[in-house]
């Protein structure tokens, strides 16, 4: 059933904005489109309508982020699934990658950029539409890279080296690695691209390098079985939201490769330079994978683990969650009946005190000028008011004597001088 507007009803998903587009019908996709139909959509929308491409139209640029949103969603699974179920209602807008173009930045940008890649913040970055559209005008140079011979080399920042690799059906048959090492550390991508129609490529396959130990690396696995990589960035702003998700979202960007093997015949590679302001060294080596029969029987086990594993956790985080929850209601409920209990032994030992004969000790406080002691206890005996104390009463005696003395000593010289 079509609305107004010509539109299928029962495929477009309704949308809380009406300035919104489907996914699907901004891409020009079907609903069950695969995962590498999409990305190789998205690759060539995202070229045409590239902001280096389109100088001065503004058009272009709503239409490249429009590509850039749309392909957001559909690429990564779990958003996938929700909008496919719910709508944009469904979707973490906020967690959306968006792309970024190192050759198209400024400076300032750039340098933003890097700081914060170094202080560990994912930054999902994108090929130079320079290079990509070189590729496709098949104006750029390949060299020929021999099965187990490894080159070292250096590619510019946002540049990109290609090289071309043959395999005889044998080698396509028993597998094929690519692998790119870099013993400094250096940012790049390693990239996979086929042959168009016009007889330009395309690029097919992107695997971006990941820190592991001391090196940074990157490899494709053409090994007949599914290989699955491991983005970073998926999730990430849930990640920082969320401390117990680091955890539990870790296996989220486990996507599985768009390829699992190479026909015999010669296949075009490239490293792309993804650093930020310099040059990224690398090594690339291609090998046949029929030297390391047991290697990839174990990689396929590990693999087939770690992907179970991830269905596990789904199920352990709603588990640990609910548990968790509980265990916060006991825990608060323990902090208040404790303080309740400690409240009502403080009242109640209180009120035992004012259950007692025992005068209150009077308050010792200091003497007046004229010797009668401020709040002091007026009650007194009249024997205690007027006999004086021992002590008192011997010095008493002792300066009476010395006065009597002391007159009658006078008194007796004065009689005979006279």
């Amino acid at each position: 059933m079509a609305d107004a507007g010509g539109q299928d009803t029962n495929t477009v998903v309704s949308r809380p904005n009406a300035g919104r587009r489907d996914p699907y019908e901004v891409l020009g996709l079907p609903r069950d489109a695969t995962d590498q139909q999409i990305k190789s959509t998205y690759r060539k929308l995202a070229l045409k309508y590239h902001p280096d491409k389109n100088t001065g139209n503004p058009e272009a640029a709503e239409k490249f982020k429009e590509v850039a949103y749309s392909y957001g969603i559909l690429s990564d699974p779990e958003k996938r699934r929700q909008y496919d179920s719910a709508g944009f209602n469904a979707v973490d807008l906020e967690g959306l990658d968006m792309e970024l173009d190192l050759s198209n930045l400024g400076t300032v940008n750039t340098m933003f950029a890097a700081l914060f890649s170094k202080l560990g913040v994912p930054i999902k970055t994108t090929v130079s539409a320079t290079v990509l559209e070189d590729a496709l005008n098949g104006t750029v140079t390949i060299r020929p890279l021999p099965l187990g011979r490894p080159v070292n080399d250096k590619v510019e920042k946002q540049g990109a080296n290609f090289f071309g690799i043959t395999i005889s059906e044998a080698q396509a048959e028993a597998g094929v690695v690519i692998r790119v090492v870099s013993n400094v550390q250096s940012k790049f991508k390693l990239l996979y691209f086929e042959q168009e129609e016009n007889g330009g490529l395309g690029l097919a396959l992107q695997e971006d390098s990941v820190k592991t130990g001391k090196v940074t690396s990157a490899g494709m696995y053409f090994l007949h079985f599914q290989v699955y990589r491991l983005d970073p960035t998926v999730n990430a702003l849930a990640i920082s939201r969320d401390p117990d998700a680091v955890f539990f979202k870790r296996l989220e960007g486990l996507q599985p490769c768009e390829m699992s093997e190479l026909k015999a015949g010669t296949h075009i590679f490239a490293v792309y330079g993804d650093n930020f302001f310099k040059s990224a060294s690398y090594t690339i080596e291609a090998i046949c994978a029929e030297a390391y029969l047991e290697t990839a029987v174990k990689l396929k086990e590990v693999e087939a683990q770690i992907l179970s594993k991830r269905n596990e956790l789904r199920q352990f985080e709603k588990e640990y969650r609910d548990v968790l929850a509980r265990f916060q209601a006991v825990t608060n409920k323990y902090t208040q009946e404790k303080q309740a209990v400690d409240d009502l032994l403080k009242a109640r030992e209180k009120i035992q005190e004012s259950f007692t004969s025992v005068p209150t000790a009077p308050k010792k406080v200091s003497s007046t000028s004229n010797g009668k002691a401020v709040g002091e206890d007026s009650t007194v005996s009249a024997d205690e008011s007027e006999s004086p104390t021992t002590e008192e009463s011997s010095a008493d005696k002792a300066k009476q004597s010395k006065k009597w003395f002391n007159l009658n000593f006078k008194s007796g010289i004065g009689s005979a001088g006279k």
